[in-house]
């Protein structure tokens, strides 16, 4: 849970609980809780309804491992990534000028939720997620374009959930769901 919102009191979202079970059990299989207390503690988040219920849930566990944010950045250029590379829980993307193209297709995605913060100046930016992939736009602001995303119609249940947040200047953002 890397980014609780402002309000404790703000209801849950599904992938904010699957965000949870998940930190739970990497804290577990790292040995630092116990068997017992990871059960309690799944129960506590199984039947959360608000941020703070979350909070106390994961209370007094250690921070996500640093390997699960990764930050890609460049001035100018070309930032892209495809083809069978491993998606870090969040990731930062920044470029002040050129273009961006991540393809998650075919991409190793260990996490039910991966969080992508667009840091993005000029340029375009084109995302592809996998055909089951579920993705939320709603923290993404643009400053000239609009963004250009048609959810489909029926995604099929166990695919993971991309939230895409951020700035971009100008510049249009393109997200497509892979076709195979």
């Amino acid at each position: 849970m890397t980014s609780l919102p402002e309000d404790p009191t703000r209801l849950i979202r599904e992938d904010d609980r699957g965000t949870a079970v998940q930190r739970l059990q990497e804290a577990y299989a790292e040995g630092h809780i116990p068997h017992e207390e990871l059960d309690e503690r799944l129960h506590h988040v199984l039947t959360a309804t608000t941020h703070s219920e979350l909070e106390s849930a994961l209370a007094s566990l250690p921070e996500e491992s640093a390997g699960s944010t990764s930050t890609i950045a460049a001035a100018g250029g070309r930032i892209q990534r495809r083809g069978a590379w491993r998606v870090p829980r969040s990731l930062t993307v920044a470029s002040a000028f050129g273009r961006v193209h991540l393809d998650l297709s075919r991409a190793v995605i260990e996490h039910p939720v991966v969080d992508i913060e667009l840091q993005l100046g000029t340029g375009r930016a084109h995302i592809t997620v996998p055909r089951d992939a579920i993705v939320d736009t709603e923290d993404l602001h643009t400053g000239w374009k609009d963004t250009l995303y048609k959810p489909r119609r029926r995604s099929r249940p166990g695919g993971p959930t991309i939230r895409i947040s951020g700035t971009m200047g100008f510049g249009r953002l393109k997200i497509r769901h892979a076709r195979r």
